[in-house]
């Protein structure tokens, strides 16, 4: 036994040697903000220069006609990713743009219900206030467990006793290590015949996503994160049924429609209707590499790397003077939220900045619902990916310990 155990602990080691090796920025900084941005591997970091370098050569219509079957694999690898088909699938330049293409291809009426949760992105809290300011929508919000994460029972009671014309949640919320059940809400909404949004933009690349699974009609994510993509980019999956029922966005232009008359267009078959004409194409081509790269890796097996990381990076905040750990879930996901007495949040997130640790910052104008039931102002959050290593945490630790004393 300890013969086998020795011999994985040695591959898993050549492993993430391997993954270290693919990312130059770990040789600069200790970066604990993958939940922000990932760092991005060199087979990524490659395909967008060589597709630069192309358009510098030959013109960016020509490149993109050029590698048009390259850029096809994109959405063969979003699909693959999400358990889809192509064409339910439409980049974007961003999740939130994503989100808020698929709230336009949504006609709501004054008096319509948006049924949502309490640990939600703050974008999309405000895209849902702004429909109730303009079109006199409804936002209501399920409530939460004791332990934490949203109760479904509730939440489906709401759903038949008001019959939303939308249903939205999301998978895991960018200020904590929360991981709502997508999957239970997502049959209560099929049941009732519900439309159903997810918001996928911590969980893909961290967590298995099966959109059969979840029964949502749109989900949206961004490679930017935990699939280590380029900024500047999104996608959004969209259902068969959504797109059988004629849903197009509020503005469609000539690449999601065709004008068949003077006074008539028809939007294409496939999710394309949710796409504009330009196109990033060198971010697109980066990120069909970039889910390309964590499927081989492997999205279980990186992302239970990346979650037994943040739990070791739990256990050695807890015990620290003056540090409350946030996070209230039962098996939360690669997020580590804490707060800390005696210290502003710049001061405190520059101290880290010195050491080349990167984090990021959470306000409670991110987050009005959880933080003003947890009653704190602001929060650090770190987010380790697979390539990160035990050492790497025990020198996060041992910095917040230090600043701890220092309060």
């Amino acid at each position: 036994m300890r013969a086998n155990n020795s011999a994985t602990a040695t591959a898993e080691e050549l492993l993430l040697d391997s993954l270290r090796a693919d990312t130059p920025g770990v040789e600069h900084v200790v970066h604990f903000n993958n939940a922000g941005c990932g760092l991005l591997p060199r087979p990524v970091l490659a395909a967008i220069q060589e597709h630069l370098e192309l358009e510098a050569t030959i013109g960016g219509y020509e490149a993109a006609a050029q590698r048009e079957a390259a850029v096809r694999g994109f959405y063969s690898e979003v699909a693959a990713l999400l358990n889809a088909e192509p064409g339910n699938i439409a980049f974007a330049s961003s999740a939130t743009h994503a989100y808020s293409t698929a709230l336009s291809a949504i006609d709501f009426a004054p008096g319509d219900v948006i049924l949502t949760t309490r640990n939600d992105f703050v974008s999309n809290q405000i895209a849902f206030l702004s429909l109730g300011r303009r079109r006199g929508v409804e936002v209501m919000h399920a409530p939460d467990l004791p332990e934490g994460g949203v109760d479904v029972a509730a939440m489906a009671e709401l759903m038949r006793k008001h019959r939303p014309r939308l249903v939205a949640a999301t998978h895991v919320p960018t200020n904590s290590g929360l991981i709502q059940p997508v999957a239970e809400i997502g049959r209560h909404c099929r049941e009732l015949d519900l439309l159903y949004l997810v918001d996928a933009c911590q969980s893909v690349g961290q967590l298995p996503i099966d959109v059969q699974e979840i029964g949502c009609d749109f989900l949206t994510a961004t490679p930017r994160k935990f699939l280590r993509g380029p900024r500047g980019t999104g996608f959004l999956y969209v259902s068969d049924r959504v797109l059988r029922a004629g849903h197009e966005p509020q503005y469609i232009d000539m690449y999601g429609a065709q004008w068949d008359g003077p006074d008539s267009y028809q939007p294409v078959g496939t999710a394309a209707r949710f796409e504009d004409w330009e196109f990033p194409y060198a971010a697109l081509l980066g990120c069909a590499e970039a889910v390309r790269y964590a499927r081989a890796v492997g999205i279980e097996a990186g992302g239970s790397r990346s979650r037994r990381l943040a739990g070791v990076l739990r256990d050695r905040l807890r015990p620290l003077p003056g540090v409350t750990v946030l996070d209230q879930a039962p098996d939360p996901a690669a997020l580590v939220t804490f707060s800390i007495d005696g210290w502003e949040s710049a001061p405190f997130k520059a101290e880290l900045d010195r050491q080349r640790i990167n984090s990021a910052l959470s306000f409670r104008e991110f987050a009005q619902y959880d933080f003003g039931d947890k009653g704190v102002q602001w929060c650090l959050r770190l987010s380790p990916h697979y390539y990160n290593t035990k050492e790497e945490v025990e020198l996060v630790a041992a910095a917040v310990g230090e600043l701890a004393t220092r309060r």
